[in-house]
């Protein structure tokens, strides 16, 4: 279950609750008149089964209450009503699997964003996978591939191209660049100073690494694999399944790729970096395409799927009756 909590003008609070007292995925309506006070209004507060939430949060939006009021939505750890599990049997779908768009907008939105954090770790992340790269240690590429963040940006560009908010893609493409160009510039630091420090030279680069030779040898694979990464990756940001989103970033070499370029680079071996750069270039693309093509099948699907055609009555004396125990389809 989610909780919904709006502040209403006084005079929209009587279709808010008709709203959400004539909605079968919506259960446990409290209205507490006059409490709000920046901005006035009445508060209403609802629990609504997650895989109806996207409905009634865009018949809200319709009434104008994100702007002349407030719409804030939490997740329920544990609830104990019998009237919650009603709701929920009677909404089609599962809660696993419901598409709440506001929801991905608002958690893509803020990984669009370059903080400081951000290009910290982007800096930590491609200069051990830099490191990796150069010793042949794989260990140290999974690491790289953990720490790093920059699946943030990518998952918020291809929200946005699907939303077909451009101002959000210029501003994570931005976020992207900078992370992977402060990852740059501190691997070439690093490089050049292990160098000065007799650790590695350029022959360490031109040894024999089979271990880590993919970072820059792309094939067809690096391009399946991308795609299949970016899809794994959207479908654990939108059902909230951290342990997948794990293993999509294990699974591409965007961070550690551009190590091993700015390695090669600092050590005069160009087309070991021609080919990394290549290697992140194609991770990027198909990584964003895989997402964006796996979020519109997501919605179409959502949209399309079997949706109640009868409301749930509300009495003369302004009690709603029970929903029915199964589905009511039209």
């Amino acid at each position: 279950m989610q909780h919904l909590r709006v502040v209403s003008p006084s005079g929209t609070t009587a279709d808010v609750v008709d709203l959400l007292r004539s909605d079968p995925a919506t259960t446990n309506v409290v209205v507490l008149p006059d409490c709000a006070v920046d901005p006035p209004g009445d508060v209403v507060m609802a629990d609504v089964a997650r895989e109806g939430l996207s409905p009634v949060l865009d018949r809200l939006t319709d009434m104008g209450l994100h702007r002349d009021g407030s719409v804030a939505v939490e997740t329920v750890d544990t609830s104990l009503s019998h009237h919650a599990t009603r709701a929920e049997a009677v909404t089609p779908g599962l809660s696993e699997d419901a598409l709440v768009w506001p929801e991905v907008v608002d958690r893509t939105e803020s990984e669009s964003r370059a903080s400081l954090g951000y290009l910290a770790l982007m800096a930590l992340a491609t200069t051990i996978g830099m490191i990796g790269v150069l010793f042949d240690q794989p260990i140290l590429i999974v690491g790289a591939m953990v720490t790093g963040p920059d699946f943030g940006p990518l998952a918020a560009i291809s929200v946005a191209l699907v939303g077909r908010r451009w101002r959000t893609v210029g501003r994570a493409v931005a976020t992207l660049g900078a992370g992977f160009a402060a990852g740059f510039v501190a691997s070439v630091g690093m490089a050049l100073l292990l160098q000065a420090w007799g650790l590695a030279d350029q022959s360490t680069l031109l040894a024999d690494r089979p271990q880590t030779s993919f970072i820059w040898a792309p094939d067809a694979l690096s391009w399946v694999v991308g795609a299949l990464a970016g899809a794994a990756g959207m479908i654990s940001l939108t059902t909230g399944r951290a342990g997948v989103l794990v293993g999509v970033l294990i699974s591409v070499t965007t961070v550690p790729a551009v190590g091993n370029a700015a390695v090669a680079l600092a050590y005069g071996v160009g087309e070991e970096a021609t080919g990394s750069l290549a290697q992140f270039a194609i991770n990027v693309a198909m990584i964003v395409a895989g997402a964006v093509v796996c979020l519109l099948i997501q919605r179409t699907w959502w949209h399309l799927r079997p949706r109640w055609r009868v409301e749930r009555p509300v009495t003369a004396t302004g009690s709603a009756g029970r929903p029915a125990r199964g589905p009511a389809y039209g």
